[in-house]
């Protein structure tokens, strides 16, 4: 979702074709590539919907709105994507693969709720909100009020093999979408859906190291990553190390749910054996490949 003024299917679908000729391009190059995306604000609009409707119809748990949004974006990437190719006449398959993750049970997560959904909200409204219908809401990186939910660290990626099995055919694979589907595993060994939201990209830096990817590229809303972000002495950064990235963590210049997550995800890819990781926006994704814009994360 773009903006406010653009939350309708419609628009998010026109979203995911601008993003499609970004990600053509990079195919067209010679890269073959797994996408994932997040899904905060469609999982907040199905579980609205849900509450709004329960008198007339059964409610719908967190992870299955999860599952919902996972086959709704991925009916949109492939759709997107596949028509990009048939514009310029290649010939490529594009699926989605419905994705579980596993999570801790006891991951601390589920008792300190940070994950934001849904839109964005007025501190009079959200406080109304948690009055209400008992939301846990916080302010979202200056951009407004969010309800939270629990969101615990990927452990296991289940459908890992069916996703390598696709992609060693040459096939373009939407997975672990929204950071996939929480599962916990039972003490009997059956797994069973959560109330939480994955990180998108924590899981998707998880897949980026099972798959032994050779760049994980984390396309958002800024063409580079910046100190200082949004003040007189806002620096953009081309490049920086680990050590350096975890310096700046510490100093406070990344925001929480906003920032602060893609750069941990991709210093957990590069302390995983990853060799690179990029941060850029879809116009610039051909371009930071090449080294001329974005911000790039390296081992020290």
């Amino acid at each position: 979702m773009r903006d406010k003024s653009h939350r309708t299917i419609p628009d998010q679908y026109k979203a995911a074709v601008e993003t499609a000729r970004h990600i053509a391009d990079m195919i067209l190059q010679g890269w073959d590539i797994v996408i994932t995306s997040g899904n905060g604000p469609q999982v907040g609009a199905i579980l609205r919907r849900s509450e709004l409707a329960e008198h007339e119809v059964h409610p719908v748990p967190l992870d299955y709105c999860g599952a919902q949004s996972q086959g709704q974006i991925g009916y949109m990437i492939a759709q997107a994507l596949k028509n990009e190719f048939i514009r310029r006449g290649v010939d490529r398959t594009v699926t989605g693969v419905i994705t579980r993750v596993e999570v801790d049970p006891s991951d601390p997560a589920f008792q300190n709720p940070t994950k934001p959904i849904g839109l964005f909200m007025t501190r009079e409204e959200a406080l109304r909100k948690r009055e209400k219908f008992g939301w846990h809401v916080v302010e979202d990186a200056g951009r407004g009020w969010r309800r939270v939910v629990p969101s615990p660290r990927p452990k296991r990626i289940l459908e890992l093999e069916a996703i390598r099995e696709l992609v060693s055919r040459g096939i373009i694979v939407y997975a672990v979408g929204g950071g996939g589907i929480p599962v916990i595993r039972r003490d009997d060994g059956m797994y069973e859906g959560t109330y939480a939201v994955i990180d998108k990209d924590f899981a998707s830096s998880l897949l980026a190291s099972d798959l032994d990817v050779d760049v994980l590229l984390i396309s958002t809303a800024v063409e580079q990553v910046y100190l200082h972000y949004n003040t007189p002495n806002q620096m953009a950064i081309d490049s920086m190390t680990v050590s350096e990235a975890r310096k700046y963590v510490k100093e406070g210049h990344f925001a929480a749910g906003s920032m602060l997550p893609k750069i941990e995800a991709c210093v957990q890819f590069i302390e995983h054996g990853g060799d690179l990781a990029i941060i850029t926006d879809p116009p610039n994704i051909t371009r930071a490949l090449n080294g001329e814009t974005g911000t790039r994360l390296v081992p020290d």
